[in-house]
């Protein structure tokens, strides 16, 4: 690594000193650049991919830091299998991270879905300190070390070697204890992220840092700070506790191209997700009593363009064919094809699929349930649905066999199976909330852009057994990113239930995930309503029986949605390129091909 622990040398006042700190983030046990969903060679990046980009900068810098910022262990089938025993110890990830000789890490709010006990086993075998300052068991001790402090000796410009002691703190959105609250619940608590990560840098300067670095799981959001935030950077910068901050969660990119890499003076990278990029920040460093910050310089490195590390390659070689026997598990079949590339644009037989899996497996067991005479409504949404990961990252099954990989690609994540009592009046807001994809669209002019890329695709939720229409020349009620709300009648129209109206105070069983039951994805009417039935059951589980015990499949396309017409008014759907393999879906939905954009979206016209 470069880095090694020393006697200090004796400092002299304008002594300079250079080093470099390389981060990655939202990895998502994505370990091989192998597409487990499509089973072909040619994934995302991965940790292999970035590993050769981190052995080249490493070299080259020589004083160096390597550290994660969390979401490292869920997010792919090789993620799925670990948890489930299938990869014994120590986690193929972890591994693969000690063998990189990584300094330091923090936890992301998905590393929590698994349960506390999982995390803590593979976190065992972490060669590196693993810190979190925002959360603690329910008794107030801490479930990790809430910072660490990394003394190392590095060279100086005059090349005599110098002592540096870098403090690290973690820090992860608050709202974990709501999204897998299932697990969570009377066993750990949070802390606002802000504050934590104020306390904990002045507690890093009183054990002697010279400078502390925000391992900071949290995106770039509002600026002003409130308890609950959930994206801080702002300010978290702001606040000047930190002297730079990796910055993650809400898989994007930072800095932009044509900006300078600095929140408020500070410096901030974030560096994408699946290893798309590795994040640099240099630093240098200028003695003058103590060590401080003269200049620092922000960049991305790209994960694709560099060829896997041989190491990771070889060490992950026996995790890679497990899982790969495991997702090639064959469970049944299906006479149409299951594709998301649409699912903004009207039904599919996709979504359908994983409502009526989902609302079959409630129903069983509400069986005797004392509301079980509401009707029962299904909470759907895609999670495969392009926006900022790419033209590439839709979810396109081919009429035929199934196996674990198909399920795995329609339902990515190991939410728990939960039913909600919602009235009419929240049912409206649910839509509301979903409804905030689209831009506000002017009645008469063709070619406006339809979706609004803020926006996250798995937070369309389409709620199965109503009819509605979506008026999208309509102001929204919430921002696309749900923090935001505002006053209005809203976009939804011609709300039933098996034709009739429905009115505010009806009520009814909503089947959705742990995640939304909590009111991820800031869907308040979820979270406001009562929870009937909490089952022990993934979707992805009930998704799984479902197609070994319903084979062959053949999900039609429901009539639960559509837009309200808009006379003279053609917009641009964006979706990816591979939806040209489905012809006769873009006609039922009146889509016509244009061209492309310079991301590789393809670009159809809409009729409204």
């Amino acid at each position: 690594m470069g880095t090694k622990t020393a006697d200090p040398a004796a400092f002299a006042n304008g002594q300079r000193l250079t080093f470099v700190v390389l981060a990655t983030t939202d990895l998502h046990a994505n370990l091989r650049s192998y597409n487990y969903y499509l089973d072909a060679e040619g994934g995302d990046p991965g940790l292999a991919r970035v590993a050769s980009v981190v052995r080249k900068l490493r070299a080259e810098a020589g004083n160096c830091l390597l550290l994660d910022n969390g979401d490292t262990l869920q997010g792919s089938p090789l993620g799925d299998l670990a948890a489930e025993g299938g990869l014994g110890r120590p986690h193929p990830m972890i591994a693969a991270m000690n063998a990189l000789g990584y300094d330091a890490a923090t936890l992301g709010n998905h590393d929590f879905n698994y349960g506390l006990d999982f995390l803590q086993e593979m976190l065992a075998d972490a060669a590196f300190p693993v810190v979190l300052a925002n959360l603690d068991r329910a008794d107030g001790e801490s479930l990790l070390p809430r910072s660490c402090v990394l003394t190392r000796v590095f060279t100086a410009e005059d090349g005599t070697p110098q002592t540096l002691r870098i403090g690290i703190l973690g820090v992860v959105p608050p709202q974990i204890t709501q999204w897998d609250a299932r697990l969570l619940t009377g066993h750990v608590q949070t802390h606002p992220i802000v504050a934590s990560a104020r306390a904990e840098a002045a507690e890093l300067h009183d054990r002697g840092a010279d400078l502390v670095i925000a391992l900071c799981h949290s995106g770039v959001g509002a600026e002003v700070d409130t308890p609950d935030l959930e994206n801080a950077v702002l300010p978290l910068a702001a606040s000047g506790a930190v002297d730079a901050i990796i910055a993650g969660h809400s898989h994007k990119t930072l800095p932009a191209p044509d900006q300078p890499g600095r929140v408020h003076g500070v410096p901030v990278v974030q560096p994408g997700f699946f290893g798309s990029h590795l994040g640099q920040i240099r630093f240098d460093l200028i003695h003058d009593g103590r060590w401080r910050v003269a200049t620092s310089e922000v960049r991305l490195h790209r994960g694709d363009q560099a060829p896997p590390d041989p190491v990771l390659q070889d060490l992950s070689a026996d995790s890679h064919a497990a899982t790969l026997a495991h997702v090639r598990r064959p469970l049944g079949a299906t006479d149409v094809p299951l594709e998301t590339y649409f699912s903004l644009a009207g039904d599919g037989p996709a979504l359908t699929l994983i409502a009526q899996a989902s609302a079959a497996a409630a129903r069983h067991q509400l069986d005797g349930h004392p509301l079980a005479h509401l009707p029962l409504l299904s909470a759907v949404a895609p999670f495969k649905a392009g926006g900022r990961a790419g033209p590439g990252y839709y979810t396109d099954i081919p009429a035929g066999p199934l196996s674990i990989r198909h399920v795995a690609d329609l339902y990515g994540f190991p939410n728990g199976l939960h039913v909600l009592r919602v009235t009419g009046a929240d049912l409206r807001d649910w839509l509301d909330r979903a409804a905030s994809a689209f831009h506000r669209i002017e009645p008469g002019r063709d070619g406006q852009s339809l979706l609004d890329p803020d926006f996250s695709g798995y937070n369309f939720d389409v709620i199965h057994g109503l009819t509605y229409r979506i008026d999208v020349t309509a102001p929204a009620r919430y921002s696309a990113d749900g923090a935001q709300t505002f006053p209005g009648e809203g976009r939804i129209r011609d709300l039933c239930h098996m034709g009739r109206p429905l009115d505010d105070g009806d009520e009814f069983l909503v089947v959705t995930n742990s995640y939304r039951a909590a009111g991820g994805g800031h869907f308040a009417a979820a979270a406001r309503s009562e929870t009937v039935l909490a089952s022990p059951d993934t979707v992805r589980d009930v998704l799984t029986r479902h197609i070994t015990q319903a084979s062959p499949l053949t999900p039609q396309t429901d009539d639960t949605w559509r837009f309200v017409p808009v006379p003279g008014t053609s917009v641009i759907y964006e979706t990816g390129p591979g939806a040209l393999r489905h012809k006769a879906r873009m006609e039922v939905l009146g889509l016509t091909p244009l061209d492309r954009t310079d991301a590789g979206f393809l670009r159809c016209a809409l009729p409204l």
